[in-house]
């Protein structure tokens, strides 16, 4: 193993790790564009304005973006009902359009891993999807503090293990690992 390419690997980990946070921040951003002008008017948006003084837009916004890699948000000691989870996506609630921001950022976001690590193979283009794993994960475990509400002894966030997991793991192995693998198809591989 030379030492050129034991660089270069740790460079391919790096910009695929800069990649995952890239994507999560460009998701984050595109859902508080959709989302952000209704939210800005609904309900419970008004309710956190009077008890805390501030609106909260930013923190709701997060809770739709979490929603959208089907993380439910948890609401924390609710009288009467204890703890509650909710998605505010479908329904009554946001378009399924959303569903598709972290697919589509993620499935890109390998891809141009994958074009970048001129990926040739399968496994190559897998695996170089793959690394923007750790840039996704690490802002997946930090929004679910930056997005937490908590209000006269009630508390409202992503749920913790489904953040980490699901958002945080699962998306981006999955649909970066799929951009990675059209990476290699696109560029001749096997």
């Amino acid at each position: 193993m030379s030492t050129n390419s034991s660089e270069d690997r740790m460079l391919s980990f790096a910009v695929g790790a800069v990649g995952g946070a890239v994507a999560w921040l460009l998701g984050y951003a595109l859902t508080y564009l959709l989302a952000a002008p209704e939210i800005e008017e609904s309900p419970i948006q008004e309710i956190i304005e009077v008890v805390q003084g501030e609106p909260a837009t930013y923190e709701l916004v997060g809770w739709t973006f979490y929603n959208a890699h089907f993380v439910d948000t948890v609401f924390q000691g609710i009288p009467v009902f204890g703890d509650v989870t909710r998605n505010f996506i479908g329904g009554d609630g946001f378009s399924e359009l959303l569903y598709l921001i972290p697919v589509g950022l993620l499935v890109t976001t390998g891809l141009a891993i994958g074009r970048a690590q001129d990926a040739r193979e399968l496994s190559e283009g897998v695996v170089a999807g793959m690394t923007i794993v750790p840039g996704y994960l690490l802002l997946s475990a930090i929004g679910v503090v930056l997005f937490e509400i908590g209000m006269e002894g009630v508390s409202g966030a992503p749920a913790l293990l489904p953040a980490i997991v699901l958002a945080g793991i699962v998306y981006p192995v999955v649909f970066g690992g799929i951009g990675g693998v059209l990476a290699a198809v696109t560029t001749g591989g096997s």
